[in-house]
């Protein structure tokens, strides 16, 4: 079957952000002048999914009014015309139909999808996190749905990390089993979530893009609560593994983890340096600053 529904979890309370998140959604702090989930909602798109479901929770409207239609302001803009604002406002109200669903006690990542269950039904499905803002000619959701298309296998997507932060992610003991030629494939053997560095299995991690099979849904009502006493997709995903082969790749692209407080940084810069109106400017600055920095 095609994976053409996907669920974007974005009931967390973004502690790592505080004081802003307390009146901000994480998943709307902007990319310069774009809020991060737009670029997760566009990237499932895409991909060729045209189905989003939106796990919300308390303080979560902004999220909701962002792809909402914006009548006064749209208005104010026409009568000023202010055509091409008017047209960035007018392609976000149309973007795609989002559903949501609200998630009253956030209890970690396989809570919020399987609040998705009734929606999803027996068809594969999508998973991607606000967190992570990926760069890449093909979608990285894309790519995990096209090893999808061709081993009908739940697939999550890995990346190397530095030792002394796979504590952060979900560490992944695999086997290799395919090779293309901007990604390898490979069998998951093993994932603990969040260990210690020196503990892991390896310093490849799972980070947000998954697609799974509908039977994931089992999976979670059978997991039980893990590390912070919340349910982990760790935890899911060995628990589906003894019934299905499980698979992990690369992919191409850049990774952007904007729950971090630097990787966030990184992509306000990066983003920047691509927006004609202003890259002139700001290269001249970081040069600036560098210079500044090296006399030091």
């Amino acid at each position: 079957m095609k994976v053409k529904k996907a669920v974007i979890p974005a009931a967390g309370l973004g502690t790592r952000f505080l004081p802003v998140t307390k009146s901000m959604p994480k998943e709307m702090l902007p990319i310069v002048d774009t809020p991060a989930i737009h670029y997760v909602v566009k990237e499932a798109l895409d991909a060729g999914i045209d189905d989003i479901i939106i796990i919300t929770g308390r303080g979560k409207r902004a999220v909701e009014d962002y792809f909402d239609e914006s009548p006064e302001l749209e208005m104010r803009l026409e009568k000023k015309n202010e055509t091409s604002l008017l047209e960035i406002v007018e392609e976000i109200s149309n973007m795609v139909n989002i559903h949501y669903i609200r998630q009253k006690d956030p209890k970690g990542l396989p809570d919020a999808i399987l609040h998705a269950e009734k929606h999803i039904g027996n068809e594969p499905f999508a998973v991607l996190l606000g967190d992570d803002i990926i760069k890449s000619k093909v979608p990285c959701i894309g790519q995990l749905i096209e090893v999808f298309s061709e081993t009908s296998s739940s697939v999550l997507a890995i990346q190397e990390v530095p030792r002394q932060r796979i504590n952060r992610y979900g560490a992944v003991k695999v086997s290799p089993i395919a090779s293309h030629s901007s990604h390898s494939i490979f069998e998951i053997e093993d994932i603990i979530e969040k260990p210690k560095p020196e503990k892991a299995p390896s310093t490849l991690a799972a980070i947000g893009r998954y697609v799974f099979t509908p039977e994931i849904f089992e999976s979670i009502r059978r997991t039980t609560p893990g590390i912070n006493n919340e349910l982990q997709i760790a935890d899911s995903i060995m628990i589906l593994k003894q019934k299905q082969k499980i698979l992990a790749t690369t992919f191409d692209g850049i990774r952007y983890d904007i729950g971090d407080k630097l990787g966030y940084l990184e992509a306000i810069v990066d983003f920047a340096l691509e927006k004609p109106d202003i890259s002139s400017e700001l290269k001249s600055y970081l040069k600036m600053r560098s210079e500044k920095f090296l006399d030091f």
